[in-house]
């Protein structure tokens, strides 16, 4: 018998397990190995199935194959990313058809990676987003050395949402993917009529990108509604064409209307970007329906999770609500709100928030109207802003025939130069004369009133002057004919885009609608205040950090000027008059100085004369037993508007800050739905009274301990244009209750900035404490 190891079966079993592998065990040529360079970008074969999608491998079992590798070691092992090493060579694939072209197995060679495959330039492989839609862009080949013309189609490995065609121009390109949670895993293919293969079903111009969503459930969503009147038809201004191709009915206007948030939350995501922000951006709030971000989908009745569009209906009719609108059109009109009001009212009823439940809330007019006897929209209104907890922006419809209403409809929507006929419609301000840029208008306008809601005021730039009429550059990579400008169009780069303000983008880095889920919990105390110190200098203290300040100079109506402070959190910051004046041109240097803080938890605090702040008037020396020995006192930034019928400015000092012998160990709180006054006693017996001995019969008591040394270290306000509640916080860590109305007003926390300590109370009363703020001195 032949020794064992001349066992030509048991041989030929080994030499099989032994070689057959999924990968060459030599690793001299790798370009993992060499240098530290990373893989070629936009490979033209994906990578093996079995390392980057898992369902697809169990399609393409063999019977001899190696069973898949676990998750963990799947996830590990991803794609090629999309940017090109320095040593790669994009320009070695041949025109013939097969050759480059992505094996279906992930099997074989790796090709050379074709000249054209696309690059996206602002997203990275395995990058991580949170909005339901994303903005990518990048370039075809060399475009400074050489310019293509064609077409991009992205579509999901998993087929799971319908391929979108975007044009290509001068080998640029501009695209909008749909994302869902988890990994998105892409494919951008280019075609030309001018390039081999593009025609045939094996293309070779392709590359990959994986991009994680996560939806940030921890954020409040901003809502969609369309307002319309208890007997409105539900229908919105159209030309006939319109009507008989798309309708122009309640369906068609929450498809168009959810498209054109979409198009505002993928802008703003893309501007948060560029602005080193991250991918913040709001979200919106969904239901479970049938999917209209695609044809496909309608076609199909595909169910997805889409941005839900509340339907509000108000208690007026539709002929009111537009004889109010021909009404608050007149100059002389008392209320140029109304609309406003209306729609505020309805949807609070209709949500019935909690006490202190926040909402936000976008609101379409959908019965807005163009008037053509009278020339003008009716039942419409352009308004932003705030009404206690409810932050609303609206804006008519009469722009909305002009939307898009799926992915494939937005360079068509975008492009389309048909006339405005104001035999049906309006042409808004006279910058609405062709279908695309009525779609910039309404789309564009809602999103400045939007920015309005979420607490932005006008700016020098940006869509929030009125850059919007240029939106359409953010989606396209060529510009058509512009009746405004009467120009013919022509490529567009970024440059060319319309943007948010970059204070639009730190406003929106603070705000609650647009937190990460990764981000750190912040203090629940989003104040500022300011506090003038020794050296003429102010103090302004934050307990989430101060995130930026903007100067507004003598004259000034917007925003020209601005400091930005770190990532790191500043909970204090010494400012000087002479150093923020320096920062403002020579010729608005002496005049009055407006400075607006702003913090990381989104607070604000207002300061209209900086110079009078930080002047001697805002000090003074306490009384002293040693004549010119007294300590220098300051008075801080007033809370309150000490505007009532009435009002009588108040001033006390504690005597426990200027002698010995005096101890505070007591403070009565007299109160009912807002602070009446405070009542401070001693330890002889001996009081002192700030405002009135209103509300509650006897007030409140809260006692110090004064065996233990306890002391006023600030009070917690609850303030607007009165004092609507107190709460004294002490030394030793005690807080009291909240005395008054704990949720009228914004909160404020009065803590003295380091090395100070409060001696005092200043302000104002009329009917009740209508102004509120602590004298400090030097400890």
């Amino acid at each position: 018998m032949a020794p064992s190891f001349l066992n030509f079966k048991e041989l030929r079993r080994r030499s099989r397990a032994s070689f057959r592998t999924e990968r060459s065990t030599d690793t001299s040529g790798s370009s993992d190995a060499s240098n530290g360079t990373t893989p070629t970008t936009g490979s033209l074969t994906p990578p093996s199935i079995t390392q980057s999608d898992l369902d697809l491998n169990l399609q393409v079992k063999e019977k001899d194959q190696a069973p898949s590798p676990p998750l963990a070691l799947a996830s590990a092992q991803t794609r090629p990313p999309l940017q090109s090493s320095s040593n790669s060579n994009r320009y070695s694939v041949s025109g013939m058809t097969g050759l480059g072209s992505p094996a279906s197995s992930g099997k074989g060679p790796a090709l050379p990676v074709s000249q054209y495959s696309p690059r996206i330039t602002n997203v990275v492989e395995n990058s991580w987003v949170y909005q339901k839609v994303l903005l990518v862009y990048g370039t075809i080949g060399e475009p400074s050395q050489q310019s293509v013309d064609g077409t991009l189609t992205v579509s999901r490995l998993d087929d799971n949402f319908a391929p979108i065609s975007w044009p290509v121009c001068n080998s640029h390109f501009k695209a909008l993917v749909y994302m869902m949670p988890g990994a998105n895993r892409l494919r951008f293919d280019f075609a030309s009529p001018k390039l081999a293969n593009s025609g045939s079903s094996n293309p070779i111009h392709a590359s990959y990108l994986t991009v994680h969503m996560l939806p940030p459930i921890n954020a409040p969503p901003l809502q969609l509604a369309i307002v319309l009147a208890k007997d409105s038809p539900g229908t919105f201004d159209a030309v006939p064409a319109r009507i008989e191709r798309e309708g122009n009915g309640l369906d068609t206007a929450i498809r168009k209307f959810r498209m054109a948030a979409y198009l505002w939350q993928s802008f703003t995501a893309e501007q948060m970007w560029r602005n080193k922000l991250g991918r913040r951006t709001f979200r919106f709030e969904e239901e479970w329906t049938a999917g209209t971000a695609n044809q496909r989908d309608r076609e199909y009745g595909t169910m997805r999770s889409e941005a839900r569009v509340h339907i509000i209906r108000t208690e007026k009719t539709l002929a009111e609500l537009r004889d109010l609108d021909r009404a608050q059109q007149n100059p002389n009109a008392k209320d140029q709100g109304a609309l406003y009001g209306i729609a505020a009212d309805a949807v609070k009823d209709y949500f019935k928030p909690l006490p202190g439940q926040k909402l936000y809330v976008s609101v379409l007019l959908l019965d807005s109207h163009w008037d053509i006897k009278a020339k003008t929209v009716t039942a419409h209104a352009a308004l932003g802003g705030g009404t206690g907890d409810l932050q609303l922006a609206i804006f008519g419809s009469h722009c909305l025939q002009s939307y898009p209403t799926s992915f494939e409809e937005v360079v068509p929507a975008f492009s389309d130069c048909t006339p405005t006929d104001t035999n049906f419609v309006c042409n808004d301000c006279t910058e609405a004369g062709s279908s695309w840029e009525a779609a910039n208008i309404g789309i564009g306008a809602h999103l400045h009133e939007t920015g309005h809601l979420f607490g932005l005021p006008h700016r020098e730039s940006g869509i929030m002057l009125r850059d919007y009429v240029t939106l359409n550059r953010t989606f396209l990579a060529r510009e058509a004919y512009s009746t405004r400008t009467r120009s013919k169009g022509g490529p567009v780069l970024q440059a060319d885009e319309c943007t948010w303000h970059r204070l639009d983008c730190l406003r929106f880095r603070s705000h609650p609608c647009f937190r990460l889920p990764n981000d750190a919990v912040l203090n629940g105390d989003d104040s500022v205040h300011a506090w003038p110190v020794e050296g003429g200098n102010v103090a302004v203290t934050a307990a989430t950090g101060v995130a930026y300040l903007e100067l507004l100079g003598d004259g000034d109506d917007v925003c020209h000027h601005w400091i930005e402070y770190d990532s790191s959190v500043q909970r204090q910051v010494l400012l000087s008059e002479q150093e923020l004046r320096s920062r403002l041109p020579e010729h608005q240097r002496k005049g009055k100085l407006k400075v607006s803080i702003k913090s990381h938890g989104g607070g604000e605090l207002n300061i209209d004369d900086f110079g009078k702040l930080s002047s001697k008037e805002s000090c003074f020396k306490l009384p002293s037993a040693v004549p010119g020995m007294g300590k220098l006192a300051f008075r801080g930034k007033k809370l309150g508007f000490s505007q009532m019928e009435g009002s009588q400015p108040q001033e006390l000092v504690f005597p426990s800050a200027m002698r010995q012998d005096r101890v505070l160990y007591r403070i009565i709180v007299y109160h009912g739905l807002a602070l009446d006054g405070l009542e401070f006693v001693y330890d002889d017996d001996s009081r002192q009274l700030f405002g009135k001995k209103g509300g509650k019969e006897g007030g409140d008591v809260f006692d110090m301990d004064i065996r233990r040394g306890e002391y006023i270290a600030g009070f917690y306000i609850r303030a607007g244009a009165w004092i609507d509640g107190i709460q004294i916080l002490t030394s030793l860590g005690r807080r009291s209750p909240v005395f008054g109305n704990a949720h009228g007003g914004s909160g404020h926390t009065l803590i003295p900035p380091r090395g100070y300590t409060i001696c005092g109370v200043t302000g104002s009363c009329g009917t009740w404490v209508d102004g509120f703020s602590v004298i400090i001195c030097c400890r």
